[in-house]
């Protein structure tokens, strides 16, 4: 059967930029679609072509690969962008999953869309999405992180940014940095429900389910490999974060941590999903009352 791409734009001659999903374990996850495409481009665009290149031995594909990752993505792109001006179609692939998502391919997609080339996905598997469906929280409404920052202080300004979140939150974290970015959100967000992901279907694929802390008890002694996604579950309904005494989170925004009144109204506000205007009333109090002490 011959696989025929239709990739011309008002007839140019440029070639088509095809983002092209690819397994994010199991080598079976691929689209038959993905497959062809694979065997009739020019040139893939691989995140690590040693990577790629076992999945094309599976499928008895022997296009030519050219390295595109996170040191070379801008030099490279310059280069694949000249080969699609000259007609050449391109296909561009990440490790696993879905190029694009938390990987240096947003680089290369936008310079091909600055300079009029057609871009086309290839969908399939994307490890965000396969973790969120076998999660049991819901899926009506999420957001998507992808990787927080390793800088610790810099994670925990972000998770307290998005602790008021009330979607479901979707994360992607390192092996070596999934303790402490568990004790991060514990103290940020509370013990709420979340459920971690490893090695999606793959051999060892493992899915661990509970709060917060039956979590970080649950792994604390293992030795964490692998891809992983958590999944977190949103804040509670507004309203509820007045639970916490709100008098004294201020006073420990204010005294302890060194926040300005304004800044502690704003975190207060945010981390405990309070109307500003009320904490800002009782953060008034709070300083006349220091005054006259």
């Amino acid at each position: 059967m011959t696989y025929k791409i239709t990739n011309r734009v008002n007839d140019k001659k440029s070639g088509t930029l095809y983002i092209v999903s690819t397994p994010i374990g199991n080598l079976e996850d691929i689209t038959i679609r993905a497959i062809n495409i694979l065997k009739v481009v020019r040139i893939i665009a691989s995140e690590d072509t040693r990577h790629t290149q076992k999945l094309l031995h599976h499928y008895d594909i022997h296009t030519y690969q050219t390295s595109y990752h996170d040191h070379n993505k801008e030099e490279k792109a310059e280069i694949l962008i000249n080969k699609l001006k000259e007609g050449d179609d391109v296909a561009l692939v990440s490790d696993a999953g879905t190029p694009g998502i938390s990987d240096p391919g947003y680089y290369l997609i936008n310079r091909a869309i600055e300079d009029g080339i057609r871009v086309s996905p290839i969908p399939g598997p994307t490890a965000s999405i396969a973790a969120l469906s076998i999660a049991g929280l819901p899926t009506d409404s999420f957001v998507f992180e992808g990787f927080l920052t390793a800088k610790r202080t810099a994670r925990q300004k972000r998770l307290r940014e998005l602790s008021a979140e009330r979607r479901t939150i979707i994360l992607f974290e390192a092996p070596h940095r999934l303790l402490s970015t568990l004790n991060d959100i514990l103290g940020i967000f509370g013990d709420r429900k979340i459920v971690i992901t490893r090695e999606l279907t793959k051999v060892f694929e493992e899915i661990i389910r509970g709060t917060v802390s039956e979590i970080i008890n649950k792994i604390a002694a293992k030795k964490i490999k692998g891809e992983i996604t958590i999944i977190i579950e949103g804040a509670c309904d507004e309203g509820k974060g007045e639970e916490v005494n709100l008098d004294e989170y201020l006073e420990l925004l204010i005294k302890e941590k060194g926040l300005s009144l304004k800044d502690a109204v704003s975190s207060a506000s945010r981390d405990l999903n309070i109307p500003r205007n009320k904490v800002y009333r009782e953060a008034l109090k709070i300083s006349e009352r220091n005054r006259n002490a």
